[in-house]
């Protein structure tokens, strides 16, 4: 018999929150520049001091480094987007809120376990008061480790009090989710609110 779930481990980008980083610039730049700047094939572009971010590098040791490969000029653009980065948190992912007021209701310990600053974490617990049901959340540029390191999830675990077994890992990235498996949590790869919903009826919580 499957042991009872008694807590869910939320990622935030993707899964709690509707995050689009394009939205710190729209209106600042001309649409062509967001898109250099954004450029997912860039190797040296926002997707990879994006993750140094969220490993614990400062502003200004990420501004520093972007302009030895980019110059002065496009590492402005960088500074502008850390001067508005409050203005990427669209919102939370449709049904989101809801699940979490149903799980808190169900006596489910819900938690956070993100790849974030500590700066975006306080503003999104600030302007979304649905995730005041949170109980704590292990942020990854606080500890200087990130998903899928085996070691942050170990951390969440000491740190919550949480049984790995009657524990389930929430995350969009199955790397992610396959990481938490290994250290024995149930992992389940985000699509919807509605898919969530359903797959944790499955493994026996009645919401």
């Amino acid at each position: 018999m499957q042991p009872k779930i008694n807590d869910i481990v939320f990622d935030f980008c993707g899964v709690l929150l509707d995050w689009r980083p394009d939205l710190a610039l729209r209106g600042e730049y001309p649409q062509g520049v967001i898109d250099m700047f954004f450029d997912p094939d860039d190797p040296w572009g926002f997707d990879y001091y994006d993750q140094l971010c969220d490993a614990g590098w400062s502003e200004r040791e990420i501004l520093l480094d972007y302009e030895k490969h980019h110059g002065p000029a496009v590492a402005w653009v960088f500074r502008v987007y850390f001067d508005h980065f409050e203005r990427a948190f669209h919102g939370l992912i449709p049904g989101m809120g809801d699940l979490l007021r149903d799980l808190d209701a169900a006596g489910v310990g819900v938690w956070g376990l993100t790849n974030f600053t500590k700066a975006s974490v306080d503003e999104v617990l600030r302007r979304f008061s649905e995730l005041a049901f949170l109980h704590d959340v292990i942020i990854s540029a606080e500890e200087r480790l990130i998903k899928p390191d085996p070691r942050i999830y170990q951390l969440a675990l000491r740190r919550f009090g949480l049984d790995a077994e009657r524990t389930v890992f929430v995350d969009d990235r199955i790397r992610n989710v396959e990481a938490a498996r290994h250290c024995g949590i149930h992992g389940i790869e985000f699509v919807d609110a509605r898919q969530l919903r359903h797959d944790l009826q499955k493994i026996g919580l009645s919401l």
